[in-house]
């Protein structure tokens, strides 16, 4: 009985691990670039965001799309960090105290 669940239970979250594919790579790389050129407008761009983005396209290139679509988000995420770094450095500067 117990063996059974398991199966179940194993079946049942199956969908959750599907492998990434080339499709949910180009996607996770396209909101990254699209956050990276929003940062560039701001004129800060992070390297790391840089070599991250290279990371992806190198596991892409590879066929582990797995990592590919990891290194895309992660990528995505260092750049909405860098926006927000410029967003908040933009106005918060101002609220420094000056002695």
């Amino acid at each position: 009985m117990r063996a059974l669940l398991l199966i179940v239970l194993v079946a049942a979250s199956a969908p959750a691990f599907a492998a990434s594919s080339e499709t949910d790579f180009k996607t996770a790389y396209a909101a990254a670039e699209a956050a990276e050129n929003e940062a560039s407008i701001l004129r800060n761009r992070w390297t790391t965001t840089e070599t991250t983005l290279a990371e992806a396209k190198k596991a892409a290139a590879s066929g582990d799309f797995d990592s590919a679509v990891a290194a895309a988000k992660e990528a995505e995420a260092l750049a909405n960090a860098s926006i927000f770094q410029a967003t908040s450095e933009k106005e918060r500067w101002q609220d420094i105290e000056i002695h």
